[in-house]
């Protein structure tokens, strides 16, 4: 397929090279210009663009750049036609992304960013730690491999995104709609734990939409106390240790 990717953070930067590797074409973007884009996103054969240039004649669009910065780059996508899979990673955090009236009154984040962007989206690769997705990849058929949900509103588009989380090493989940999608947001159970399928399942069914933001915000406060980066084991025994 021809992939774009719109950010080159850990997250788009991971995915550009699992994507070139297996064989895909690949295109990434960040809003500061081709020219800096770091060597390891490129390592396989992606190739770095402009932001306009990811979004022309491309099967799939991954957003990875911050919530708050989803309506900057709406633009972009007036003239993506309706076929172009476009698959959001990103997440709410008030202290990062300033306050958003409609999130904070209870609109599931992914029907947000639909709005913002005027067309669906597949919601995936946001409930995973970007070491996690760097790092505990598994070919299909390992056993204990963690598990990601993907939420879409047509069966078509949750098929490709399905496919993707699958060739990024990770089992995909079908968690149903964009609607839904609200069990995967930050600190539901379902957040950043890395279950497998049969646990990622049961952690979506036990989602607490009213507990989320208070949750979120109480998890902050002790990320805050860390004197240094967390690191992958620390996050994620802190994500596991809210649902405990």
């Amino acid at each position: 397929m021809k992939i774009g990717i719109i950010g080159a953070g850990s997250i788009g930067t991971t995915l550009a090279r699992r994507f070139s590797a297996g064989g895909h074409d690949v295109a990434v973007a960040n809003s500061r210009g081709p020219e800096t884009i770091g060597a390891e996103a490129l390592e396989f054969g992606a190739h770095a663009v402009t932001s306009a240039d990811t979004v022309k004649d491309k099967d799939v669009i991954v957003l990875s750049i911050p919530f708050a910065r989803i309506p900057a780059v709406a633009p972009l996508f007036a003239s993506v036609p309706d076929q172009t899979v476009v698959i959001d990673t990103s997440n709410y955090f008030p202290h990062r992304d300033g306050a958003i009236e409609a999130v904070d009154n209870g609109q599931v984040e992914s029907l947000w960013v639909t709005e913002q962007l005027g067309r669906p989206v597949v919601k995936a690769w946001n409930a995973v730690l970007s070491q996690t997705l760097e790092l505990m990849d598994a070919p299909a058929g390992t056993p204990d491999r963690i598990a990601l949900p993907v939420a879409a509103d047509t069966e078509e588009a949750r098929r490709v995104g399905m496919r993707l989380v699958d060739e990024s090493g990770f089992d995909p989940f079908d968690a149903g709609t964009l609607a839904d999608s609200w069990r995967q947001q930050p600190m539901m159970p379902a957040y950043c734990t890395e279950l497998d399928l049969r646990d990622l399942e049961k952690a979506l069914n036990a989602a607490d939409r009213d507990a989320a933001p208070r949750v979120r915000d109480r998890m902050l406060e002790r990320v805050l106390e860390f004197t240094s980066t967390p690191t992958r084991e620390q996050l994620l025994e802190l994500n596991r240790s809210a649902h405990r």
